[in-house]
């Protein structure tokens, strides 16, 4: 059983590269021009941070979910197959 694995180009990669570096460079530079006190801009930095890690940290969950269930589904189709090939060697009598 051949499956078409689906995987971005390279110019894909490049971009989300550039995209998420074009956002936090411009997320560290409101911040760091933000009419705060030190403490307020440190606030700010650490929520910013545990957003990009919590987004990354979701994003991986949901797709090693979706890879298990695509694992789990590979072992079905075959276990399927196998049980159809073992009846079909047997003939009715």
């Amino acid at each position: 059983m051949n499956a078409y694995i689906n995987k971005p180009s390279i110019t894909w990669n490049y971009f989300t590269y550039a995209q998420f570096l074009l956002a936090g460079s411009l997320m560290a530079g409101g911040i760091y021009n933000l009419d705060a006190s030190f403490a307020a801009k440190g606030f700010y930095a650490m929520a910013a941070i545990m957003l990009v890690s919590s987004t990354a940290t979701i994003t991986k969950t949901l797709r090693d979910s979706e890879e298990s269930d695509r694992l789990h589904n590979k072992i079905e189709d075959a276990r399927t197959e196998r049980l159809l090939a073992e009846a079909s060697k047997v003939e009715p009598q």
